[in-house]
């Protein structure tokens, strides 16, 4: 397969993985009780497992080791392990709606960092544009 063909595999993984994200919270904010379908709480674990395959893929084809020779890449797996911590906050471990609320939104927006590193390939991610 085509660098380019996994290159917008992965692009389009990371859309389908913030939407279901966005739908979830949708649900989960108001009660977490209310995400009671199978295919909510399967379908985003398979998408996000081929997304960070996806991901592993692609950074060996272009020779990008993070923690090494790859601060942007560093910084976006930081920002991935971020946005899974405050995800999980927002869908199921808050105690409050306000928590969840909170956590749905600090999340959204570690997703847009983690983009804006992505596209910008520096861990200053869109401030680096």
């Amino acid at each position: 397969m085509s660098y380019l063909a996994v290159k917008h595999a992965h692009m389009m993984f990371a859309l389908i993985s913030i939407t279901l994200f966005m739908l979830r919270a949708w649900l989960a904010v108001p009660s977490p009780a209310r995400i009671n379908n199978k295919a909510l709480k399967i379908l985003p674990h398979v998408n996000d497992t081929l997304l960070l395959l996806l991901g592993i893929w692609l950074a060996v084809q272009i020779k990008q080791v993070p923690f090494d020779n790859s601060p942007w890449l560093t910084a976006k797996i930081v920002g991935l392990v971020l946005y899974i911590l405050v995800g999980t906050i927002a869908i199921k471990r808050g105690k409050t709606q306000g928590q969840r609320l909170a956590a749905a939104l600090a999340a959204i927006a570690i997703f847009a960092y983690i983009y804006g590193a992505a596209v910008s390939k520096s861990p200053l991610s869109w401030l680096a544009l």
